[in-house]
């Protein structure tokens, strides 16, 4: 966990109209340090990386890599330019698969839990403000069953 957050070129928090497919949903605990095993939740709308990250990664830029998990995601090129910069995806198997992790030029890192994309709107919403608590050190898995959302690590299934 990352106590010294980068911060998003817009805002910390935006849960998304459910209209504007452009905008990436997703919140951030407020202040560092932050406890817990996420510095907040991010709720795509597919499990397609090409797709889904664009969006992210022009929140928080500058990003130079992504990891996740490998199984978590469609297949997707090692490689992507957002706004003309090439961003590194580093997918692997061992990979925490409810998780993606931003990287800085400066490797600060922000863990993020992936919301299933197929999630109810409320249920996504509440995990998304769990998430953000900055007390909370809840667990990624305590943090989807809490909001009633069974997630990769317990359902070892694709997003």
């Amino acid at each position: 966990m990352s106590s010294n957050l980068l911060s998003p070129t817009n805002n910390t928090n935006n849960t998304g109209d459910d209209n504007d497919t452009s905008a990436a949903r997703f919140t951030l605990k407020q202040g560092a340090p932050t406890r817990g095993h996420v510095d907040g939740a991010w709720w795509p709308r597919s499990s397609d990386p090409a797709t889904e990250l664009p969006a992210l990664i022009t929140e928080f830029a500058p990003i130079t890599r992504i990891s996740y998990n490998l199984d978590a995601w469609d297949q997707v090129e090692r490689r992507i330019t957002v706004a003309g910069k090439m961003v590194r995806l580093e997918g692997f198997h061992s990979a925490q698969p409810d998780i993606v992790v931003l990287i800085s030029p400066n490797r600060t890192r922000i863990r993020l839990l992936v919301i299933p994309p197929n999630t109810d709107a409320d249920a996504a919403r509440a995990t998304l403000s769990a998430a953000s608590t900055s007390d909370d050190s809840a667990t990624v898995e305590q943090i989807l069953k809490d909001n009633g959302i069974t997630g990769h690590s317990s359902a070892n299934n694709s997003l």
